[in-house]
């Protein structure tokens, strides 16, 4: 089963799909309409074909290298149109890279869409100095009709940015809820560990106090087993903080899955085989602690684990390009690891974030035919 993943990458892909083909069909017949010329031609198909480039990057979200370039080009086709080719549809690929760029803008963004819309007008408005006999046609075809479209697309532009906006907003929301559940996890284990040991004490205590004048033996065995309890819950809580906890993997497996979901990430299990039980424990505090990492630092969309006999790994995409801050707590899962003969790795490279836990002691089990891949 699939579950959705980042809301941003498969809408903007979704977007390239049903925009930019149609686009550029439109953009083909604008200038197959308004071009005399093949000089004509290839000049127009410049800004048609620049305004379109902006809008494919966007989909992968990779335009900062592009988007100037295109807005100089398609800014210098405009006038090209309108005084050289006499072409009226000649501000499409402005309209296209004008109103994206706008909206992103950290600051002006009013200012910026105000002098776009008066670039336009200006500039159309300059082809009465070509014809003069049809001053309303002109004003129309050159000045009204690009205006409009520039003043929609920028609004349009603007709704749509404050739209995936709000999904980005919303996806940290999840994330920070996934981490908010993790600690509230530890809370109930912490409660777990001490709140039955705080409940058996009392009860010993208040036997110890009846049996206090008639059977001293009793009491001094229901105080030894008193000591005994704290001490053993001394012990647990000293490894519940220090994520030293022995865990079961298939329920750090399960819970894992859960969180990606609630934050929007794809998840792909691929089970080679089932974890030898001497290490399942380390394996889970490998996951738990990377599930954590992933929610917390990276923008991932899709994460793929893999199970073997003698190890785990877990890679995911998204990670920042900028060095990760300190991951104190893989740092001391990687002492444990190394401790009980395994190796922790952790490699990030092109945006793709790995941590793999591997114990070479174990031999791998050979993979059964039942082996399975469980995709979310």
């Amino acid at each position: 089963m699939e579950h959705a993943e980042t809301p941003q990458g498969p809408l903007r892909r979704w977007n390239r799909v049903t925009f930019v083909p149609p686009l550029a069909a439109v953009g083909a017949l604008l200038v197959a309409t308004d071009a005399r010329t093949w000089w004509d031609a290839a000049v127009l198909a410049l800004g048609v074909a620049a305004g379109l480039l902006v809008l494919a990057r966007w989909s992968e979200d990779d335009t900062s290298r592009v988007v100037l370039p295109c807005l100089i080009i398609t800014a210098a086709v405009w006038p090209f149109g309108v005084l050289v080719t006499g072409s009226s549809t000649a501000f499409y690929g402005l309209t296209i890279v004008g109103p994206y760029l706008i909206p992103r803008l950290p600051r002006h963004r009013g200012a910026a869409a105000v002098g776009l819309v008066a670039y336009v007008a200006a500039v159309g408005a300059a082809r009465l100095t070509e014809s003069r006999d049809d001053v309303p046609g002109v004003l129309v075809d050159y000045v009204l009709i690009p205006t409009a479209v520039a003043l929609v697309t920028i609004g349009a532009h603007f709704a749509n940015h404050g739209f995936y906006k709000v999904m980005e907003q919303a996806r940290e929301r999840e994330a920070e809820l996934a981490v908010i559940r993790e600690r509230v996890r530890f809370a109930s284990d912490l409660h777990d560990i001490q709140g039955h040991t705080l409940h058996v004490v009392k009860l010993k205590i208040t036997l110890a106090e009846k049996l206090l004048r008639s059977d001293i033996g009793r009491v001094e065995e229901e105080l030894r087993e008193v000591r005994a309890l704290v001490g053993d819950t001394i012990t647990q809580t000293k490894e519940l903080a220090y994520a030293q906890r022995r865990l079961n993997l298939s329920v750090e497996l399960e819970n894992a899955k859960n969180l990606f979901e609630a934050a929007g990430i794809r998840v792909r299990v691929n089970r080679e085989a089932d974890a030898d039980e001497s290490v399942n424990g380390l394996l889970g505090q490998v996951l738990r602690e990377t599930t954590t990492n992933i929610l917390r630092h990276a923008q991932a969309t899709r994460v793929r684990i893999t199970l073997s006999r003698s190890g785990i790994s877990i890679v995911n995409d998204g990670a920042r390009e900028t060095p990760l801050p300190g991951l104190r707590g893989l740092a001391t899962l990687r002492e444990r690891v190394g401790d009980n003969g395994g190796e922790l790795t952790v490699e990030q490279e092109n945006g793709r974030f790995l941590t793999a836990a591997a114990f070479p002691r174990l031999r791998p089990a050979t993979v059964p035919s039942g082996a399975r891949e469980d995709g979310r």
